[in-house]
């Protein structure tokens, strides 16, 4: 039996790869975009309208996936737009996979890491709304157990520009610091990070997918809240430190940043969210990933 994936945010530096990754897996695979739509493959849909997201749902006949500068636009996304999508993909016994974020924790030192189960505790709006929508897709699904939470760190990999993701716009930063000796540019190097592979990510949420499907007459029994992370730690500035050599250049102009949390601000950055994958691993996912240098390497030099 062939199934269907409509993956929302298709155009995005993660829903590409995700899109990708169940197309190669045989899926009939169908991708929501707004600006970037694409008809048939991509359709379009608001998804702060309800009626465009029943709409698409319908149309595609299955589904995974900004906020301090637009708090209200982003509740209405993250929260209100997830709580329709679940309630319409579980009306249907359709399975819904949430991608959320490890911002749902503190990140205070000592925590790390945090179990799929441990006390969430969002530092800033965005983990808010993440953790809202969350509660959301669980309320929702709750009867129907079609509806589950996959939580990911700091994402990277093929992107139509850099600033797509923040590990990729760091090679902006060490392309100048390269240039201008005198360029000053504070790179953080007190939070830790475990940036992980959108490939890596697209095909665990085909596993998922293809796992719990096979098991939808027992589906309620499974776990509804998953993690994956790749394991290597490391600083923003460890990673423009890694560029440099890759690319085999001197970075004058860059300045390691120690300062880590101003006590006075008012977005608080955690300093490790470091993910455990043990829950995804029990239920027989896959959770290796690629080694961070090994993937720069093949992209930054390739032809």
């Amino acid at each position: 039996m062939s199934h269907t994936a409509l993956i929302t945010g298709a155009t995005g530096l993660l829903g590409r790869e995700v899109t990708k990754s169940f197309k190669q897996a045989g899926w009939l695979t169908v991708g929501q975009g707004f600006n970037r739509a694409a008809p048939p493959t991509i359709l379009k849909a608001n998804l702060e309208d309800a009626s465009d997201v029943k709409r698409i749902i319908d149309e595609a006949k299955y589904v995974p996936d900004a906020c301090e500068n637009n708090p209200e636009q982003a509740r209405r996304l993250n929260i209100e737009a997830t709580r329709i999508l679940a309630e319409e993909t579980s009306s249907r016994g359709i399975l819904l996979i949430y991608i959320s974020t490890d911002y749902v924790f503190p990140g205070t030192e000592g925590e790390a890491p945090y179990e799929a189960d441990s006390a969430t505790n969002p530092p800033n709006i965005y983990g808010e709304m993440k953790r809202a929508g969350e509660v959301a897709v669980l309320e929702a699904t709750k009867e129907s157990g079609f509806g589950l939470v996959l939580r990911l760190p700091l994402l990277y990999g093929h992107a139509e520009y850099n600033g797509e993701s923040a590990v990729n716009t760091i090679l902006d930063a060490v392309e100048k610091s390269s240039k201008d000796a005198a360029a000053g540019i504070k790179m953080d190097d007190w939070a830790l990070r475990y940036p992980t592979n959108t490939q890596d990510v697209g095909r665990v949420c085909n596993d998922i997918a293809v796992r719990y499907i096979r098991a939808k007459d027992n589906i309620k029994s499974l776990p509804k809240i998953l993690q994956f992370s790749a394991e290597e730690d490391m600083t923003k500035y460890d990673m423009a430190q890694r560029f440099a050599k890759i690319l085999n250049i001197e970075i004058p102009g860059m300045i390691a940043n120690k300062e880590g949390n101003d006590p006075n601000a008012a977005v608080k950055r955690p300093y490790n969210t470091h993910l455990s994958t043990k829950v995804l691993r029990e239920v027989g996912v896959n959770v290796q990933t690629v080694k961070f240098d090994d993937w720069w390497r093949a992209y930054l030099r390739k032809p």
